[in-house]
């Protein structure tokens, strides 16, 4: 049995070597130009999945179906830079998204799908080796990325021409 145990860690001591080799060797190609291999992206799958699950407790302090926060919410995503790579109704993803690996999600696509703590934590805090920025990091208050919530749940159905409106600029008073 102790036999069996000594050859076990000389094993993963071997496998841990190699690892450190691959990785830290520059052996893993990191550019963005080239997609990640299968593993690595199933891995960052499951991994992002279980964090986001484990940390994204906080609940809605706001009526999410509040028409008024819905509109502010269309506004915040379109003037906080989420259209240039998750498009919106009637606008168009930017040209450097498709740049991004991995690609940024069709929110329009998954929102039915994502509980509206899970979309508060990701936008709040972002995600790693996503491109997804934390608003929390650069102080945008909860109130505003609540709305942004608001909207991106409901983003499945708002027409080209909502979207158009909401996120038009106020008429500057003269």
């Amino acid at each position: 049995m102790t036999k069996l145990l000594a050859i076990i860690g000389v094993l993963a001591i071997i496998v841990v070597a190699a690892a450190a080799v691959f990785f830290f060797g520059g052996f893993y190609n990191v550019s963005a130009a080239l997609g990640d291999p299968e593993w690595v992206k199933s891995s960052l799958v499951r991994v992002r999945q279980a964090s986001i699950e484990r940390h994204a407790k906080e609940r809605p302090p706001i009526n999410l179906d509040d028409r008024a926060t819905l509109i502010s919410g269309a506004r915040a995503f379109s003037q906080r830079g989420c259209v240039a790579c998750h498009g919106g109704p009637g606008a168009n993803w930017e040209k450097f998204s498709e740049g991004l690996q991995p690609g940024p999600p069709d929110l329009k696509e998954l929102a039915h799908a994502l509980s509206p703590q899970y979309i508060f934590w990701v936008v709040e805090v972002g995600i790693k080796m996503k491109g997804m920025p934390s608003f929390g990091a650069i102080e945008v208050p909860d109130q505003e990325i609540w709305s942004i919530v608001a909207f991106v749940k409901r983003l499945p159905n708002v027409s080209d021409q909502d979207f158009k409106t909401w996120t038009a600029a106020p008429p500057r008073a003269q």
